[in-house]
């Protein structure tokens, strides 16, 4: 390697598709700016090596994925290498989920209808300190300030966890479901159930889905 020029940066892919896989892992072997190191199919595996070591410079992730979801992976893969730069990249641009993404630590939001190089250029930006996005998704971000910084908005004080699991009974999950897929135990999901009917002040599931729906609460 020529002593002036920058060491690739080093990428997994996280992503079920293996089409797609084939053609990202083309794109970027002509980049010559990435090396894609290790590719997986699954976030369980991806996060067994993170814990194993040593860690990539990034991590290129999907957000629909068997088992475990990449937005729920994302604070995981985090806890095992603090420093990697997660960019997600998805079908999905409901500003819910770019939310969720980034405030559980993911450097960026893309779209899979993004180029090639576009992609190849957010994960450098990203691995730079950026904070890169799809332009649809960054209009979606930024709409979110405004609801969120609309005055007497009441967010009944939710945690994260609480929205988390409000969101997904919007979604007709049943709590069995809602534990597998944010990886909780049975008897925290009815923790944070009972929380959630306290703090929207209802009785039942079906009330607090409809208030959750009627004032947007997640």
């Amino acid at each position: 390697m020529n002593a002036t020029q920058p060491a690739a940066i080093r990428l997994w892919v996280v992503e079920d598709n293996a089409t797609y896989q084939d053609a990202l892992a083309f794109s970027f072997k002509t980049s010559g700016s990435i090396e894609l190191t290790r590719q997986f199919f699954n976030a369980e595996d991806a996060r067994a090596a993170l814990r194993a070591g040593p860690p990539p410079d990034a991590i290129l992730l999907d957000v629909q994925l068997p088992g475990l979801d990449g937005i729920s992976a994302i604070s995981l893969f985090k806890a095992a290498a603090p420093a990697v730069c997660i960019v997600i990249l998805t079908v999905f641009e409901d500003h819910r989920k770019v939310f969720r993404a980034l405030c559980a630590g993911a450097s960026g939001y893309l779209l899979k209808t993004a180029p090639a190089e576009r992609i190849a250029a957010a994960i450098a930006d990203a691995v730079a300190g950026g904070a890169p996005m799809s332009p649809s998704v960054a209009r979606a971000v930024l709409g979110r300030f405004v609801e969120l910084a609309a005055p007497g908005r009441n967010t009944y004080d939710l945690s994260a966890r609480e929205r988390d699991v409000l969101e997904l009974m919007t979604q007709g999950l049943v709590k069995k479901e809602i534990a597998d897929r944010l990886t909780l135990s049975p008897h925290t999901v009815n923790s944070h159930l009972k929380n959630i009917y306290v703090k929207l002040h209802v009785g039942t599931r079906g009330a607090a889905v409809a208030k959750a729906l009627k004032e947007r609460l997640v």
